[in-house]
């Protein structure tokens, strides 16, 4: 996709485009946390359908009237599907199965299954979810359904698969799918299989291996419905994108008025009840671009996906006035709280809320999605339903005669997740949720008043934020602190523990959906060490507890809390006892020296004492384990990881030197100092320090010393340090620095890391630069992947992941080293 170049649409539009991102994989506009999170995935925002971060539909579509030409400046309406035969997430069905491989002829119409079992799908190892109990390895299934409509428009399959699948109907193969899609899906039918299908009985036959991990068979098929032709509809102009800490502006020329639409996550981490706040700003500026005056209406639609997960769970809706907003809700009939854990998921209990101020005099309405546009047209603006499974939330607000003076009106678009996590078995209430505040429309409410004097903060905070980049690391550098903010904080969920504690609750996106995990928060620290230490310690405060409460009986830190949204102990199968014991000594080191005091240290010294003294016999040499890295799998004699380990060795020597224990100090940076020594003998590769010990044609970035740099340990010579960086200058492709010496694909987070590192501001931006390229010229539109490669930009896996709060290293070590 040809990226464009700013232009200015409107004169307001300048200010906040200089200096700030005008390109981006894919552009944040509602950014609250793991599950409210939509985003446009195209440079040009009427390009596509909008979505949550998982690339499902959550389409807001807007459109604007212009002396009675409608343009669509926001979204495309999303594709709908008819059920033509339905998969067990929209109603259970009965089918024949077996475990046992059979006769060769099995998918066929004319074979005999009266030996086989009878089941209800879905077929799943999940024993909550599944209806059939599949464990195995292999499963067979057959499926008799009867149809008498063969005219379709594009009959797709629709299949959940977890993991590798044969489909065949009618005995005929029509599809194979490998690996595991995580939900069910679409997948189109070519005109030789739809063929296949007849009148009267069908035979869907599926044959699903499992490789490892979940389990899970599901199928069915629906018909792609034709779109509605609105043969009067324009496509507005979108003359510029402007992308800031907290907003993310666009501009429009639509006929004769030009608008500006502005999207506003006041994530400002300086005030906790307004990050906390799950209310987003959604403002339209309205002008003529001829100095003459023209009648304007704007309109929003809002999917009711926003509060499912899938768009076969029915929905509720609502429209009601609360003191001075009109508002319209939605959330499913079922409202299953805090019933789903893992990864590709939307959350489907809790409310979305559409509210407006009630002097914008705006119209609210629910429809149909099919019904929506039209009803702009028309200027219906009755309810035609309030249950359904496929309902939209329509505002439409009049501008009235819009001449050379701009008019502004907003939306807010809010959500009340009830309760969003549970921490140790116990439900957590919104950190907003308090005595003086009760309710989602208190909270509305609230937002509305302080919209000015918001929008004004966050103006403030971008400009400074941007400023304090641009200082650091120059204007690319800059740009990608811009590009991570919002993305990083929207990925965790703020609460308090039952002991009124902070708990800043990660979920690692795109991976395996862990909560609260260890090696997620340390990439993502120095983002929230510059802004809000207070949130770092709420990404800390549930291992500690973990581990201290007698849960967790290591001698080292756990990796998790569990899986996401539900902190009840680790999940994930594996630990990483060196890499997560060295990030809680390194990260509550930082800690302290944010504060300026080591009182979280001193609270928590005998848990740390443990795992230092666990560094200090597994640290130096690492056995076979996972680091952070473990997409690249195990590794022994790790030096990056030893690495880690006598940094994390360092910081408990550097803390017990602050709490006046003086002989521990001395004893533990002597141990630190002499494992520097061995390390540098055993990593020596002449011109560079080796991925492992002992393999000189190995190398790695370094990524883990960057901390006894900031922290000033001075624990590793700077000969390290720039021995490392005068070779990673070496070894750079187009869109960055490999990782290490066993593949091409890099680690944006560990290369602005290992760029911080560098004494010369030449060669930090040599090494940040094509970071830079990588994020604004990816051909792959999914919010920023933290995992690419280097010689083509494509994503390799990861999105929408807080690690990117790391980019803020380099703005972390200016301030702390006083420039």
């Amino acid at each position: 996709m040809k990226r464009f170049p700013m232009i200015v649409g409107l004169a307001l539009a300048g200010f906040f485009a200089r200096g700030q991102a005008t390109n981006a994989p894919a552009y944040p506009l509602i950014t609250h946390n793991p599950y409210f999170s939509i985003w446009s995935f195209s440079d040009n925002l009427n390009e596509s359908t909008t979505h949550h971060w998982t690339g499902k539909d959550q389409s807001l579509l807007g459109l604007i009237k212009v002396d009675g030409t409608v343009y669509r400046f926001m979204g495309k309406e999303p594709v709908e599907y008819k059920t033509v035969l339905a998969a067990a997430n929209e109603k259970p069905y009965t089918c024949k199965f077996t475990e046992t491989e059979p006769a060769k002829d099995w998918a066929s119409s004319k074979f005999d299954d009266n030996n086989w079992k009878i089941g209800t799908a879905p077929f799943s190892d999940d024993k909550l979810a599944a209806k059939t109990v599949w464990t195995s390895k292999n499963i067979w299934v057959r499926r008799t359904f009867t149809i008498n409509d063969i005219n379709f428009n594009k009959l797709a399959l629709t299949l959940h698969h977890d993991d590798d699948v044969v489909v065949y109907l009618n005995g005929e193969k029509i599809a194979e799918q490998s690996g595991a899609n995580g939900d069910l899906q679409y997948f189109p039918l070519s005109e030789v299989a739809v063929g296949k299908l007849k009148k009267g009985e069908n035979i869907l036959a599926l044959h699903c291996t499992n490789t490892g991990g979940g389990a899970w068979l599901d199928a069915g098929f629906a018909d792609e419905l034709k779109p509605t032709d609105h043969a009067a509809l324009e496509i507005a102009r979108q003359t510029g994108v402007t992308v800031n800490a907290t907003q993310t502006i666009y501009n429009f020329k639509c006929g004769k008025a030009d608008l500006q639409l502005t999207f506003t996550s006041p994530l400002l981490m300086n005030n906790l009840s307004i990050l906390s706040r799950p209310v987003s700003y959604i403002s339209y500026k309205v002008k003529s671009n001829d100095d003459k005056p023209h009648q304007v209406k704007v309109y929003l639609s809002a999917s009711a996906d926003i509060a499912r997960n899938t768009p076969q769970q029915p929905v509720t809706t609502k429209q009601y006035e609360a003191g001075n907003l009109s508002i319209l809700k939605a959330g499913t009939v079922e409202q299953p709280v805090l019933q789903k854990k893992g990864d590709d998921l939307r959350i489907d209990w809790g409310y979305m809320y559409v509210a407006v101020p009630k002097t914008a005099n705006a119209t609210q309405y629910v429809s149909s999605g099919k019904e929506a546009v039209n009803s702009f047209f028309s200027g219906s603006s009755k309810s035609t339903a309030s249950t359904g499974t496929n309902l939209v939330l329509n505002t439409v607000i009049p501008f009235g005669a819009v001449g050379k003076a701009t008019v502004e009106k907003f939306v807010e678009l809010g959500y009340d997740d009830i309760t969003p996590v549970q921490y140790f078995h116990t439900n957590l209430n919104p950190w907003w949720k308090t005595a003086k505040t009760k309710t989602i429309e208190q909270v509305l409410a609230n937002a509305a008043v302080e919209y000015p004097a918001v929008l004004k903060k966050c103006a403030a905070f971008n400009t400074s934020m941007y400023s304090d980049a641009q200082k650091a690391g120059g204007d690319k550098y800059a740009k990608l602190c811009v590009l991570a903010y919002r993305q990083s904080i929207s990925a965790h969920m703020l609460v308090k523990s039952p002991k009124g504690e902070t708990l800043f609750l990660s979920k690692e996106n795109f991976s395996n959906g862990s909560i609260n995990t260890v090696d997620v928060t340390y990439p993502s620290a120095p983002l929230y060490l510059l802004y809000k230490p207070e949130l770092l310690k709420g990404m800390l405060n549930g291992i500690f507890y973990f581990s201290e409460s007698g849960k967790f009986a290591h001698n080292f830190a756990a990796h998790d809390l569990g899986t996401y949204p539900l902190a009840n102990g680790q999940t994930y199968g594996e630990g990483m006892p060196v890499e997560e014991s060295g990030n809680m000594l390194i990260l509550t080191t930082a800690i302290v020296k944010a504060d300026g005091n080591a009182s979280y240290a001193k609270k928590h010294w005998k848990t740390l004492t443990i795992w230092t003294n666990y560094l200090t016999k597994e640290g130096l040499d690492p056995a076979n384990q996972l680091c952070t890295d473990d997409f690249a799998g195990h590794l022994a004699r790790n030096a990056n990881l030893s690495a880690k380990a006598i940094v994390g060795i360092g910081c408990y020597a550097h803390l017990a030197d602050l709490l006046g224990h003086k002989a521990v100090a001395a004893k533990y940076r002597a141990i630190a100092k002499e494992m520097v020594t061995k390390w540098m003998q055993m990593a020596d590769a002449g011109d560079h320090y080796s991925l492992v010990f002992d393999k000189k044609e190995t190398w790695s970035q370094k990524y883990n010393i960057v901390w006894d740099k900031i922290l000033g340990l001075k624990l590793f010579p700077q000969s390290v340090y720039d021995r490392e960086i005068k070779y990673y200058l070496t070894k750079q492709n187009e869109f960055g620095l490999p990782l290490d010496s066993r593949k091409t694909y890099t680690k944006s987070d560990w290369i602005i890391w290992t760029a911080t590192m560098a004494s010369s501001r030449s060669d930090f931006e040599a090494l940040v630069n094509p970071v830079y390229k990588y994020a604004t010229e990816t051909p792959t539109h999914v919010p920023l992947s933290d995992w690419h490669e280097t010689t083509n930009g494509k994503k390799v896996g990861f999105q929408a992941r807080s690690v990117v709060g790391g980019y803020f290293i380099k703005i972390l070590q200016q301030k702390w080293s006083g420039k």
